[in-house]
């Protein structure tokens, strides 16, 4: 469990740089010394240009669009290659690298160069590219471009530095992989076939060498022929014509037969004694008939043929099925062993597959041991060593796209309890049946140091349909409109402190879940919420209708079924909460269900306050504010009577036609669209859906669940509906002849498209009516102002006021800011029986576009963030003796009040301005214009190196980051970095894309991947130590020594030197004009040298150790030699002297033979340098 504390970011539990310090109590506010001013606001800001530095550092998920695989059976690395021309590089877990290919051009193959630390990559524009992987981001090495021929199939033998390139001209070329350039020795297609053959044999689809043999090059071609190319001699061995097409070739470990696939569904083995005929011909899955014909099968893609000492060869292959039983059959795996077959059903068309075995030797028995199978959207790997075949728990977040992702939120500096206990219960989500082996891809290092970064781990999983009902076929409004799935979330709300959970759906809801680590047995509490607001209800600027009239939670009355205000057809919601207990299991339990009726409208904006007990979401109509503590809804009411007399724009008369066909779509029209379209839009449209009938139009007087004149009883709407009980009284609310107003049109509500193109000052100006189009001007178009942002907070509710207080800000699509003030019982007693109460609100400040963000900064500078509830355990055992209270934290909106100053600051962003005002006085500090040719998308106020800026992401693809507050003598938000990182062509992109503390950021860059960013210098230099090493300096296994008998009789590979066939010297140079070579930054010969490190010392060291001890052992046996010899030599002359001493002649020869003895020891290799006498 410790790992898992220091994998996802924001496991400290001190308070992060920049952030305002905590206090525990109520969220009320003390008496301030004085009102601040500008002049009392010093802040010592620390950001400058040179702390921000924006590059990409991992890439989370499955690859987008896969084609190809390769392992390094060595290293024990994987690698995959992408339609987008992406590869990722997976290790053990947290060694995940992604590297891009500049062209954009589809990875057609890979191939490693074992245990070398370097890879190949034939890509769909004819080019070889070589990288190097001894470095941690790897790096383009070498590239060749081929440029009149098309590559179609790539093979390097296990260490060989000739890379074999077949072409779809049928030619095979020979790529030297050290200088990366072609050899003159070229196989031509019409010396490989026969000459009477008067047929092209079709792209080479296959190439490998015989185990038996490496001068022997087996070449496959997509007619049915297959070739076997004698490279010494330059000449055909033999030929095999079949009448269908070949797929994949593999050859048995001995070298003396090979098996083919078929485009029939057939595989044929093939012995080298008699190339005539096949040996065998199957149908695996092909039966015969009655009238004796067999079966049509599908295409056998690929074979892998794959021996094991112990038990029968395993044939795997994919594909085969017969057409008539595979009509509704998903795409298949079949791995027969012996007499069993067994055929593994996937989710997803496979893309390849690989055998995983413990040798990288062809030529020996290979004893699989594993199955990789890449899927279009999956990623499995089968355990071949048990029978019934089980997959290995995958420990990458492989899943993320389970469903279409719509939207995500990052979360940094979390409670440290948080990671833990949601691993320990999403644990308990996980199937079961598991291969219990470890996971064999388990290369590369990565250690757990002080800041942990590539890793991601999936946590936990929560699925909101499990609320509601099935709908049964032709039941419910909301699936009639939606193209998508009716329980696609759009937006989410999390608050790590309280853990509680928020979910927005398409359908027009709202999911309240809470934390628990016991399971329940409950019902959950549902509310229904009109909130439509129609134009031909508008009220008359010029009418005195002042304020709002802000329903009272005790005079609401339930609506009575059949009454004019009950719920039609159309108001009824398009998916039904379940009403019956339900048993809910540790975790996130849903507790409140809130949906939108009469006809829904998606909602736009949310935010929740533990603290408070408030749940807050708007849409294109108005804004509602539900306690999920006493399940009643506070406030339901339209944005127009959000500002009452004070309205800060002259609404224009709307054309007279009464009867206009309005528009019938929801408002932020299909998330599927974001993934499909693939045109350079951005649509986000928020129309109005058809009005209802004409009668219950002229005689309502209460529109949007609230009473909109000032002299009607309070309003009916905001408890679930109870039958038989009467209805509160209703007035009429519109005259005769009054006529309605219509609003300018919001900048999200249009349709725009990129690149936004630049206007001039003029035009600039006379767009500041909040719209990115010209027909805002149109007087015959309805339109809406959107709540576009919601945020609750301790702030001051009127101008002036001497003690913060719980207030909400509202953010609309005009660029308006409404604030309202809440008023909370201070007693934890009361708060469950008093009601709470909210103010009018009032208008305080304009911007330019829809307003994004809030956030608030003490005078210091400091972030303040929201107050919350600390967490208690809703299930959890009670005391009798001591009574459960809520505990809650607030933040200081000064950390010392020594200055005796008190207030805060609020950063408020749009999609054109940004502007800091100073609170209580509601005066503009500063003010900037963001953008002026495009407009933002995303904006946060962010901590970075102890300090506070203000992070943007525009339509245009810049990502900039602004200071949020400046000393008094420079009231400007000046830019600190502006960078044009991400061309904007995708809608997903905008959806996704998020800040957060410390630097970082993340989007979705396709469907199935997310992709982190840092815009933090401190942590773009620190990154390098953050990833993991791909290559590790392993010895290359020795090969088996086959006996002398198998030796003798040819069972050894026998020596090959391509060298001498493949060099300059012998081949001469291939002809310029067919390939390019464009150089790397390095060669492969300084590959070694450039990785550096301890660990690459270490390994040289170790080597030239291992050589020096070969050395002094062969010296040890010469001096042993040396020293038997003198010996010998000395026994001799000892057995001589007695002889010779009676025979005067012989004292010279005794001499003689003692000083050549002497002479033989003495040799110069000889370490010891014994002497005998």
């Amino acid at each position: 469990m410790k790992k898992f504390r220091k994998v996802l970011d924001g496991l400290s539990s001190s308070s992060p740089g920049g952030v305002a310090s905590p206090s525990c109590g109520s969220a009320a506010g003390t008496p301030t010394a004085h009102a601040p001013t500008p002049l009392d606001i010093h802040v010592q800001e620390t950001l400058v240009s040179e702390n921000f530095h924006l590059c990409k550092t991992v890439r989370h998920g499955f690859p987008y669009q896969p084609t190809c695989l390769a392992f390094d059976p060595v290293q024990k690395i994987l690698a995959i290659g992408s339609r987008t021309g992406g590869i990722r590089i997976l290790g053990r877990p947290g060694v995940d690298c992604y590297s891009q290919h500049e062209s954009g051009a589809a990875v057609l193959q890979l191939q490693f160069l074992i245990n070398e630390g370097a890879l190949v990559t034939a890509c769909a524009d004819d080019t070889l590219h070589l990288w190097n992987l001894r470095q941690r981001r790897p790096a383009i090495l070498h590239s060749l471009k081929f440029n009149r021929e098309r590559i179609t199939f790539c093979h390097l033998p296990f260490q060989s530095k000739w890379l074999y390139v077949g072409t779809e001209r049928g030619n095979t070329h020979i790529v030297n992989i050290e200088s990366f350039v072609l050899s003159g020795y070229v196989i031509m297609w019409n010396k490989a076939i026969e000459l009477a053959t008067k047929t092209h044999p079709g792209p080479v689809v296959h190439l490998s060498d015989s185990p038996k043999d490496e001068g022997k090059l087996l070449i496959g071609f997509e007619s049915g022929t297959v070739v076997q190319w004698d490279l010494r001699a330059k000449k055909v061995d033999f030929r095999i014509y079949y009448d269908e097409a070949i797929h994949s070739v593999s050859w048995h470990h001995e070298g003396k037969q090979f098996m083919c696939s078929h485009s029939d569904g057939s595989l044929t083995v093939w012995n080298l004694r008699n190339t005539s005929r096949p040996i065998q011909v199957t149908y695996p899955h092909g039966k015969i008939l009655k009238d004796g014909r067999k079966e049509s099968c599908k295409p056998i893609l690929k074979v892998e043929y794959k021996t094991s000492r112990n038990s029968e060869p395993f044939i795997i292959f994919s594909g085969g099925l017969s057409y008539d039983k595979a009509g509704g059959r998903r795409p298949t795996l079949t791995i027969m062993h012996g007499k069993a077959i067994t055929v593994l059903e996937m989710d997803h068309p496979i893309v390849e597959f690989l055998v995983l075995c413990d040798t990288p030797y062809s030529n020996e028995v290979q004893d699989p041991y594993a199955v990789v199978v890449l899927l279009e959207k999956d990623f499995i790997v089968v355990d071949l060593t048990q029978s019934n075949f089980p997959i290995f728990e995958n420990p990458y977040p492989m899943d993320i796209h389970e469903s279409p992702v719509t939207c995500t939120a990052y979360f940094a500096q979390c409670p440290p309890d948080i990671i833990p206990i949601l691993y320990s219960i999403g644990a308990k989500q996980k199937k079961t049946g598991y291969s219990h082996k470890e996971w064999p891809v388990s290369g590369g290092t990565w250690t757990l140091g002080s800041q942990t970064y590539p890793e991601i781990i999936m946590l936990y999983k929560l699925k909101t349909s499990k609320v509601f009902e099935k709908p049964k076929a032709g039941e419910g409004r909301t699936t009639e409109v939606l193209d998508e799935d009716p329980y696609a979330v759009q937006m989410v709300s999390w608050c790590p402190h309280s853990r509680l959970f928020c979910v927005v759906g398409i359908s027009a809801h709202v999911i309240l879940y809470r934390f628990s680590k016991h399971d329940a047995n409950t019902q959950i509490a549902s509310l229904e919420v009109r909130l439509q607001f129609d134009s031909d209800d508008a009220v008359s600027p010029s009418e005195n209708e002042n304020n709002p009239c802000f329903s009272d939670p005790s005079s609401h009355s339930p609506l009575q079924p059949g009454s004019p205000g009950s719920a039609t057809p159309d108001s009824v919601p398009g998916l039904r909460v379940k009403s019956r207990a339900l048993r809910m299991p540790p975790g996130y339990q849903a507790e409140l269900v809130v949906q939108l009726v009469c006809p829904p409208q998606q909602i736009t904006s949310l935010d929740i306050n533990s603290a408070y007990g408030l749940l807050a979401f708007g849409n294109c109509n108005g804004v509602a504010v539900v306690d999920y503590l006493q399940k009643t809804i506070l406030m339901c009411v339209s944005t127009l009577d959000l500002y009452g007399a004070a309205d800060p724009y002259q609404r224009l008369t709307r054309s007279p036609r009464r009867n206009r066909q309005s528009t019938s779509d929801f408002c932020m029209r299909g998330l599927s669209h974001f993934y499909s379209d693939s045109k350079k839009r951005i649509r986000t449209s928020y129309q109005s859906k058809s009005r209802l009938p004409r009668g219950e139009e002229t005689g309502a007087d209460h529109v949007n669940g609230h009473c909109t004149s000032p002299t009607s009883q309070p309003c009916s709407m905001g408890k679930p509906r109870i039958p038989g009980v009467p209805e509160g009284p209703r007035l009429t609310r519109r005259g005769p002849g009054r006529p309605p107003f219509r609003k300018a049109q919001s900048a999200a509500c249009m349709e725009i498209s990129l690149p936004v193109s630049s206007h001039t000052e003029e035009s600039r100006e006379n767009s500041f009516s909040r719209s990115r189009s010209s027909s805002v001007s149109s007087i015959d178009r309805d339109t809406k102002e959107a709540v576009t942002t919601l945020q609750f907070g301790e702030s001051y509710g009127r101008k002036g006021e001497p003690l913060p207080s719980a207030c909400l800000w509202v953010g609309t699509s005009l660029g308006v800011v409404l604030l309202l003030p809440i008023s909370i019982p201070a007693e934890d007693e009361d708060r469950m029986e008093e009601p709470v109460t909210i103010g009018p609100s009032s208008t305080v400040l304009m911007l330019k576009g829809s307003v994004l963000r809030f956030a608030f900064l003490d005078c210091g500078g400091a972030l303040i963030q929201s107050p919350y509830e600390v967490w208690r355990d809703p299930n959890g055992p009670e005391d009798p003796d001591r009574t459960r209270r809520r505990k809650l934290v607030n933040f200081s909106p000064w950390p010392s009040h020594e200055a005796g100053v008190d207030g805060h600051m609020a950063v408020v962003c749009s999609e054109k301005q940004a502007k800091v005002m100073l609170m209580p006085s509601q005066t503009v500090l500063f003010a900037h214009n963001v953008t002026e040719s495009s407009f933002i998308l995303r904006a946060d106020v962010v901590s970075v190196c102890s300090s506070v800026c203000l992070a943007c992401f525009c339509a245009n693809g810049h990502v900039m980051t602004l200071r949020s507050v400046l000393p008094a003598l420079l009231p400007s938000l000046r830019p600190l970095m502006d960078i044009n990182y991400l061309p904007l062509t995708d809608m997903r992109i905008a959806r996704t894309f998020v800040f957060t503390n410390g630097g970082q950021a993340l989007y979705l860059s396709s469907p199935t991947e997310i992709q982190r960013i840092t815009y933090s210098q401190e942590m773009a230099d620190n990154l390098q130590d953050m990833l993991g090493e791909l290559f590790t300096p392993i010895e290359t296994p020795e090969a088996q020594n086959k006996g002398f008998l198998k030796g003798f009789f040819g069972g050894n590979a026998q020596p090959f030197d391509r060298e001498e066939l493949f060099g300059e010297a012998a081949a001469g140079k291939a002809s310029r004009s067919l390939a390019q070579h464009i150089p790397g930054p390095m060669g492969l010969e300084n590959m070694k040298a450039a990785a550096g490190g301890v660990v690459g010392d270490l390994a040289r060291a170790r080597i030239a150790l291992d050589q020096r001890g070969e050395r002094l052992g062969e010296l040890e046996e010469r001096t042993a030699l040396m020293m038997n010899s003198a010996e010998i030599f000395s026994t001799h002359a000892h057995q001589v002297q007695p002889d010779s001493q009676s025979a005067r002649y012989s004292q010279p020869a005794s001499q003689s033979v003692i000083k050549s003895a002497n002479m033989s020891v003495s040799h110069p290799d000889c370490m010891s340098g014994h002497k005998i006498t």
